[in-house]
C-alpha cells in the first residue's frame, strides 16, 4: 500500500514523482571524506544514532513538562504522549539564557563538537541560541533557505535538526528538497536576502508541488527516531510535512561552523538579540518580493 504523506495543502505518494527517502550515511560515517563527499552530492547527512536516544527522550520530557505547566497538553493525559490540548497552540522555547541543561549536554557536547570539528577541518563553534518548537495538529515549515534568518558571518554554516522523540510520517518530521543547494536563480535572489534587513517573510513558497514544477529536484523524507540527526547547509531547501496528529512534534535546531570563520552576532552571547525586526512593523509579502527577483 503507498504510502502518503501531507506537505501543507498538498498530499504526496513517497516514491512518487514528487517524493522519495532520504538515505542515511551511517555506512560512511568513519570517513570524513566520503560524508563531505555525499554533503556535496546530497545537500544534507542524515545519521542514525547521532546522539544517546536515553538523553534526546529526557530532553522531550523536559519540554513537554514545561508544556503541561502552561496548560498546552490535554489534562489527564501521559506527559510524554505529548497530546494537545484543545487550543492546540503550537510553541517556540528560543534563546541560548532558558534551555534546559539536558539540551546542551546533547547538542554541545565532546562527541557533537569532535563531529563538526571533524567534519569542518577545524575546531568548530556552535551558536548560543538555540531553537526548540513544539509543532500542534495542522502545523507544518513551509519550503526555505536558513541564510535569510543566518546569513551575516559565514555562509558555511551548518544545521543539526534534532527530532525529540520517534516520528512517524503522519508527525510531521523534517523533509528537504533534494538538488536545491543548485537552484542559482534562488539563491541569487532569495539566497540574499536578510529578514531584519529586508523585513520580508521568511518562507519562499509553502506549496511543494510549484517548487519541483518550476525548478526541479524531489522532495525527501524519512520516518525518524530519537538519537538520530540531519544536518543540511544554509542553501538546501526543506521544511516539513504536516503534523496530522493529535500528538505534539518537537524538534530542535542548532548551528555550527569554524571558529576562524565570521559569525551572526545576532546569535551569540549570553543573551542573543536575536531578530530584531523581522515581522515588526510592515512586511513584504514573499509573493511581492518573489515578483520583483522574477523567481
Amino acid at each position: 500500500m503507498a504510502v502518503k504523506v501531507k506537505m501543507g495543502e498538498s498530499e504526496l505518494e513517497l516514491n512518487g514523482p514528487y517524493l522519495t527517502e532520504l538515505r542515511d550515511s551511517n555506512d560512511i560515517l568513519n570517513n570524513t571524506e566520503a560524508l563531505r563527499e555525499r554533503f556535496k552530492e546530497d545537500g544534507y547527512l542524515l545519521i542514525r544514532g547521532f546522539h544517546d536516544r536515553n538523553k534526546v527522550l529526557a530532553i522531550k520530557h523536559t519540554f513537554l513538562q514545561r508544556m503541561a505547566d502552561q496548560g498546552k497538553l490535554a489534562p489527564n493525559t501521559p506527559i510524554d504522549e505529548g497530546i494537545i490540548g484543545t487550543e492546540n497552540k503550537a510553541a517556540n522555547f528560543q534563546g541560548s539564557h532558558e534551555q534546559p541543561q539536558v539540551l546542551l549536554d546533547v547538542v554541545n557536547s565532546e562527541s557533537t563538537m569532535a563531529f563538526f570539528d571533524r567534519f569542518l577541518g577545524g575546531e568548530s563553534m556552535t551558536y548560543d541560541y538555540k531553537w526548540a518548537r513544539a509543532m500542534g495538529t495542522g502545523d507544518f515549515t513551509g519550503a526555505h533557505y536558513d541564510i535569510v534568518y543566518m546569513g551575516r558571518g559565514t555562509k558555511n554554516l551548518y544545521t543539526l535538526w534534532t527530532p525529540l522523540g520517534d516520528i512517524s510520517y503522519d508527525l510531521g518530521g523534517l523533509a528537504i528538497l533534494l538538488g536545491s543547494q543548485h537552484f542559482d536563480k534562488i539563491r541569487e535572489t532569495y539566497g540574499q536576502m536578510d529578514v531584519d534587513r529586508d523585513k520580508v517573510t521568511g518562507w519562499f513558497s509553502n506549496n511543494p508541488l510549484e517548487l519541483i514544477n518550476t525548478y526541479g529536484g524531489c522532495w525527501a523524507t524519512t520516518e525518524f527516531k530519537a538519537g538520530d540527526a540531519l544536518i543540511f547547509g544554509m542553501y538546501t531547501m526543506h521544511g516539513s510535512l504536516t503534523n496530522q496528529t493529535n500528538r505534539y512534534r518537537l524538534s530542535t535546531d542548532t548551528r555550527y561552523q569554524l571558529k576562524s570563520e565570521p559569525v551572526d552576532e545576532r546569535w551569540i552571547g549570553k543573551k542573543p538579540k536575536g531578530h530584531y525586526a523581522w515581522q515588526k512593523g510592515e512586511t513584504v509579502s514573499m509573493e511581492e518580493a518573489r515578483q520583483k527577483w522574477g523567481v
